[in-house]
Parts: structure tokens; C-alpha cells; sequence
């Protein structure tokens, strides 16, 4: 099998955005609900951020996801990259696992706090919502690359 860049790019993109993307409106609603439970917030927060999330954190993991495989496209030999894009359960597990070390770098941290300030959850009178924002995305994201690793430990992903 011979892909192209713009095939590894459409490949790579596919498969983290599969998984990030996974969870339903009610599956996400739970999520933060359980989050903010945990974390100590109350009142009608998570119903807030539920209703901001899905659209604007649509939009950032397209960004994130570009910004990981711009990167790696420039790190890494493409013949390499195509290994890992053959549909396979565990190099789709890779491709995700990657991406998740991807945004727990240094750089990422920053853009992902950038973003969020870009987005409006992050500002002087906001800054609350956008630590739990910020914080909900990384939980979301550890949930992610757990999932991940366990599918391709078992072999189903």
C-alpha cells in the first residue's frame, strides 16, 4: 500500500477525530457532570459548558489535530508514518497515543490555554470557566489515550 502525504494526512486526521469525537451529547453531559462532581464545582456549570464545548472544542480539536500532524509530518520520515496508517487496531491506537503525549507537551499546554482565551472561556472575569475547561479537555483526553491503550492491549480498536 502506497499513500501520498495528503492520504496520511486525511488517515491520521480520521482516526484522532474518530476518537475524540466518540463520545454523544449525553455521553459527554455525564462525562462533565462526573468531572465536576470530582473537581468541586456545582450548580448548572456543567450544563454551561456542555452547551459552549461541542461546537468550540469541535473546531480546536481540528486545529489540534492539524498542528499534531503538521508536526509529525515534519519530525518523522513518511515512509514511516505510512506504516502506522494501515487501519490496524494498534497502529490506530498509536496514532491516538501519540497525538494525546502530542498535547500534554510544554507547547501544547500554552496553545491549548491560548485557544481557550481565544474562545472566550479564559479571561479575567471568566479565568474559573477556563481552568475547567482546560481541565475537563485533559481528563477527556487521559480518558482517550487510556481507552486506547486498553483496545490495543485487547486488540480492539
Amino acid at each position: 500500500m502506497s499513500m501520498n502525504k495528503k492520504q496520511i494526512r486525511e488517515h491520521i486526521f480520521a482516526v484522532i477525530i474518530t476518537k475524540v469525537e466518540e463520545q454523544d451529547a449525553g455521553k459527554r453531559q455525564e462525562a462533565l457532570t462526573e468531572f465536576m462532581s470530582v473537581t468541586g464545582t456545582a450548580g448548572n456549570t456543567s450544563s454551561q459548558i456542555a452547551e459552549l464545548i461541542p461546537p468550540i472544542m469541535h473546531d480546536l480539536y481540528e486545529k489540534w489535530i492539524t498542528m499534531f500532524i503538521d508536526r509529525l509530518m515534519e519530525t518523522v520520515d513518511s515512509q514511516n508514518i505510512e506504516l502506522l496508517c494501515d487501519g490496524g487496531p494498534d497502529n490506530n491506537a498509536a496514532l491516538v497515543l501519540a497525538y494525546i503525549m502530542f498535547l500534554e507537551s510544554a507547547r501544547m499546554e500554552k496553545q491549548i490555554e491560548t485557544d481557550l482565551k481565544e474562545h472566550g472561556f479564559m479571561t479575567t472575569e471568566n479565568n474559573d470557566l477556563g481552568d475547567l475547561a482546560a481541565n475537563y479537555i485533559r481528563a477527556q483526553m487521559a480518558k482517550i489515550a487510556k481507552n486506547a491503550n486498553d483496545e490495543k492491549v485487547s486488540g480492539n480498536a
